[in-house]
């Protein structure tokens, strides 16, 4: 597996790999949230959007959207920690360790930043990205929990580096 920085051709792929990620967490009806998803090429440009593919191929396996200092995109980091949205794993793709491999492009890159800490947040019915941020080491930051909408809760994990 490979992991890199998006180009061009790759983000309309990567905008309906994130979408088929989060459909099963979605209440079936299309909403301005789906697009929001959709929507690589503006992560591309107000954050870092990286992928994951196979050793042979340009296939989007993954996708995380690393947020640093400075991005539109970032919503619960204090200053000088790093954050990340939209980890996404294509759902063929999921059971070989993108996931895990993207969490672990996020650390590396933001321990090398010398970044304290890392936070994030994530659906709590999200059961199988928590799995995988736990054994990166990210633990449970209640005070963190916010709600982007009265019907949208989201919980946060924090990982610290220092």
């Amino acid at each position: 597996m490979q992991l890199r920085r998006a180009l061009p051709q790759d983000l309309a792929a990567v905008g309906e790999v994130t979408v088929a990620a989060y459909a099963e967490f979605g209440d079936g009806n299309p909403d301005a949230y789906v697009e929001h998803l959709r929507g690589a090429d503006r992560r591309d440009r107000e954050a870092e959007l990286w992928v994951a593919t196979p050793d042979d191929s340009d296939d989007i396996l993954g996708t995380v959207t690393i947020c640093p200092e400075g991005s539109a995109w970032r919503e619960i980091a204090k200053p000088g920690e790093g954050e990340f949205r939209m980890l996404a794993v294509a759902p063929a793709a999921r059971g070989r360790g993108v996931g895990a491999a993207l969490v672990g492009l996020v650390v590396d890159r933001f321990r090398s930043d010398g970044a304290p800490a890392i936070a994030m947040s994530t659906l709590p019915e999200m059961r199988s990205a928590h799995r995988i941020y736990e054994a990166a080491g990210f633990v449970r930051a209640p005070e963190l929990d916010w709600s982007p909408t009265e019907t949208v809760h989201l919980i946060a994990y924090r990982l610290e580096l220092a």
